[in-house]
């Protein structure tokens, strides 16, 4: 039996090969590639005599699944799943595992970092100094009793919604099937929207959550408000929020996702729009996190072999 590993882990081959003794049997052959794939042709160069393919966040589509004759399980090292096609591998019995929760932590700081450079203005103040300025016209507010409104109440969400407490902010959420959680408040979409302070994101890309927050959405917003997006770009329409941004309907964004993985077009609205922290995907990106969902994943493939499979589709 053969594993490919087609992209980058973000750990280096003895990590790779430590987890290899550590989950799989000795005759396992397993390949790490420790570079992106240039194209399709290259995805499947690296796949098609594969019994098993680990990826992170590369798309990995029709075109390229149907070329891997052996594939029998692809293992997921991310927490979403809307880069691959689930629908040829359902049709074709290809169990699917993701990695949920190796980013949790990771995450939830960066959305708390975006919050407090947005309110304390620390890159512009960085800047003032560097350039022999002073505070003036630097606006700054606390995040301490503050309404944090949160969109999606999975794992990362409670994890926010945690920290946000410990901030001392008054916690809101919104969510298809609401918890009875101390200390946060369900409520409706548009309850959250209009009485929040700090909305942040945190739904999967479904085609029910697409263009979830549209420019309709995000009127309803304080022009007070920040909006935070470290979920999928395609929950937030970047145009209708770039605009908001403009024309002063909310205060201020952080987004960390796009519409298409980083780099991103140098066309895309969100980049000429003020007030807004820009990052290119790097949320799940620590090194921490990086060797959490390695372990996850080559513990996905050994339940496999065991015929103990958690297939999430």
């Amino acid at each position: 039996m053969k594993i490919a590993i087609i992209e980058p882990l973000g750990i280096d081959e003895k990590a790779v090969e430590k987890l290899k003794q550590d989950f799989l049997p000795e005759d396992i052959e397993l390949v790490y590639y420790n570079s992106a794939p240039q194209d399709d042709e290259e995805k499947i160069k690296r796949s098609e005599d594969a019994d098993i393919v680990m990826l992170a966040n590369m798309p990995l589509r029709k075109d390229v699944l149907e070329k891997c004759t052996k594939l029998k399980m692809l293992s997921v090292a991310f927490t979403g799943v809307d880069h691959v096609d689930m629908d040829y591998c359902k049709a074709n019995n290809i169990m699917v595992c993701n990695c949920s929760g190796y980013a949790n932590e990771a995450v939830c700081e960066l959305v708390f970092g975006m919050v407090v450079d947005l309110y304390r203005n620390i890159f512009a103040a960085d800047e003032a100094v560097r350039t022999g300025k002073t505070k003036a016209g630097l606006s700054q507010f606390e995040l301490c009793g503050k309404k944090f409104g949160i969109i999606g109440a999975g794992a990362i969400g409670l994890k926010v919604a945690n920290v946000a407490k410990a901030f001392g902010c008054d916690v809101y959420a919104y969510s298809r099937t609401p918890k009875d959680i101390d200390g946060i408040k369900f409520v409706s979409l548009d309850e959250l929207l209009s009485i929040c302070d700090v909305v942040s994101v945190h739904v999967p890309l479904t085609k029910l959550t697409k263009d979830l927050i549209n420019a309709e959405n995000i009127t309803k917003m304080k022009s007070t408000a920040l909006l935070i997006n470290t979920a999928r770009g395609p929950v937030v329409n970047a145009k209708a929020l770039a605009d908001a941004l403009k024309n002063n309907t909310i205060a201020g964004a952080g987004v960390d996702v796009f519409d298409n993985e980083p780099p991103i077009a140098m066309d895309n609205p969100l980049l000429s729009a003020p007030n807004v922290v820009l990052t290119p995907h790097i949320g799940f990106a620590t090194k921490e996190a990086m060797e959490k969902r390695a372990v996850i994943a080559f513990t996905n493939i050994n339940k496999y072999l065991m015929g103990k499979p958690q297939n999430i589709m």
